[in-house]
């Protein structure tokens, strides 16, 4: 009798065994995508972005440790529970963007909430691997551990590459979980299918079917679960949402207010806007005589540059804005566009899309004035277009004589984020002087001109419907509980403004 074959038990159950390995790779992928979601949304709802993705990361990492342990405890029938364990996943996962958006304004703990998602998904995720080895181990298959791993990192490296460049600005957050939902899904009922052990797995096969049936159907109706999440978090009606690459634009309407916020921050409201504005603009331009040539960083709404365009001498303007979805939107949508009053497509002005502090490195050229409004530092992204680097990189921009005006926050909620920017200026060679105007919707808001020379006391105001020759004077005056006080310079390397900023504001907000 011919002895058998020992490579033949082996060829047998390698399509089984490779179906396996390509779940690792998959179950990397979204365990990772899941981690990126709870981190980012969590960065968007709660702020400092450093903050929300340590801690969503180490809490994430911790729990997956626990299911590793954990997975010591099951002494039998592996493979149904990594089937259960992956249909747990998916549903968790594939519903998690979902359920925080929602759940934001209805819950007071909300970051109870986040971390018990975060524990619960990390722990199965943890559970997943071992109990993949221990099934493979059944198989004549070398090297199972390395192989799993191996599968296991390069699904990590596809999800961090796949996140940022194409799930975010294509798909969103919502749609992005529930696609990946359903992806873990399709793994159980694929090993249910290819295994030859599975075939009793009847509950488990139905299970798998009415959740991907689940998760496919709140994957289209991803933008009207993400605008009840928008409705329920903005008091007044949400009349526009879209996710671009860098960040969630909602406008708002109600009467006549219409509302812009950027990731539930709002940037302007149409009923006051032109307080913040006129202030922004007039006391650095007119302290230029004749400006011509105007930067303007930030302001993709084009409403700092509809004030620009009030003084006659201007000739270019150049704004440089990171996101093109802000700059169309208010380019060429007639409502907003009336806002702006065509300030984006006003034959003077060049629109830039592109990373402010990598602009400013490259740029060349000089101009007789520059605005700077970005938005507040809330995150150290942000942080670093007001450090002394930045700025240094901008005084080479500013053309003899001329006058820079910087947004600066709340002087009376977070006085020391505010002097801070000062602070900073003045370590770039700048000579400042701060001022500040009430702005309804905001408060007490504060800016800085900034000049290689001492700054004019009086400036030629092109009066407008708050500032005025005669009241602009007034802005320079500072009570005792918004005055000077000492701090630190902002630098790449420590950040101090982001920190200060954090702190000040969430004492005033509670």
């Amino acid at each position: 009798m011919a002895e058998a074959d020992p490579a033949a038990p082996r060829l047998k159950l390698r399509a089984p065994a490779g179906a396996l390995l390509l779940s690792a790779f998959v179950v990397a992928t979204c365990g990772l995508i899941y981690e990126l979601l709870a981190s980012t949304i969590a960065s968007y709802l709660l702020g400092d972005s450093v903050t929300q993705f340590s801690t969503v990361i180490g809490t994430y990492l911790f729990a997956m440790g626990i299911g590793s342990w954990c997975s010591r405890y099951v002494k039998r029938d592996e493979l149904r529970l990594f089937v259960r364990t992956e249909l747990l996943i998916a549903v968790l996962g594939g519903c998690s963007a979902a359920a925080l958006f929602l759940l934001f304004p209805l819950v007071e703990y909300f970051r109870l909430v986040l971390y018990g998602l975060v524990l619960a998904i990390g722990f199965l995720v943890g559970l997943e691997i071992p109990l993949l080895i221990r099934i493979l181990r059944d198989f004549d298959f070398r090297e199972t551990v390395s192989s799993v791993l191996t599968f296991d990192y390069v699904g990590a490296l596809a999800a961090s590459l796949l996140f940022p460049l194409v799930l975010m600005p294509y798909l969103g957050m919502i749609r992005t979980a529930f696609a990946f939902g359903i992806a873990n899904a399709a793994v159980a009922f694929a090993v249910l299918l290819t295994l030859p052990r599975a075939g009793g797995y009847r509950g488990e096969k139905i299970a798998a079917l009415v959740i991907l049936a689940g998760l496919a159907a709140g994957f289209v109706a991803a933008d009207r679960l993400q605008r009840l999440g928008e409705v329920a978090s903005y008091a007044e009606p949400v009349i526009y949402a879209k996710s671009s690459r860098y960040q969630r634009i909602v406008l708002t309407r109600r009467g006549d207010d219409l509302r812009l916020y950027l990731n539930g921050n709002l940037q302007f409201s149409s009923r006051d806007e032109y307080r913040y504005h006129e202030a922004l603009v007039h006391p650095a331009l007119g302290r230029v005589g004749d400006p011509r040539r105007v930067l303007i960083l930030g302001g993709g709404d084009g409403l700092a540059a509809r004030e620009v365009f009030r003084h006659p001498s201007v000739e270019q303007v150049t704004l440089v804005d990171l996101d093109p979805a802000m700059t169309a939107l208010f380019g060429a949508t007639p409502q907003l566009a009336a806002l702006n009053r065509g300030s984006l497509t006003d034959p003077r002005m060049t629109v830039v899309n592109a990373d402010g502090f990598r602009w400013v490195r490259e740029a060349e050229g000089q101009f007789d004035a520059i605005v700077i409004d970005f938005p507040d530092p809330t995150d150290y992204s942000i942080g670093k277009l007001y450090t002394q680097s930045f700025y240094a990189q901008v005084r080479r921009l500013l053309a003899p004589g001329g006058v820079m005006a910087v947004q600066a926050t709340s002087p009376l909620v977070a006085p020391t984020a505010y002097w801070t920017v000062a602070t900073t200026l003045e370590a770039s060679g700048f000579a400042t002087r701060g001022y500040h105007a009430y702005v309804p919707s905001f408060g007490e808001w504060g800016f800085l001109l900034a000049a290689a020379e001492p700054i004019a006391p009086r400036a030629d105001i092109l009066e407008g419907r708050f500032l005025t020759a005669a009241t602009e004077p007034l802005l320079f005056a500072f009570p005792p509980d918004m005055a000077r006080r000492p701090t630190q310079v902002n630098r790449l390397d420590n950040q101090v403004l982001v920190r200060a900023f954090d702190r000040e504001w969430a004492g005033y907000e509670g």
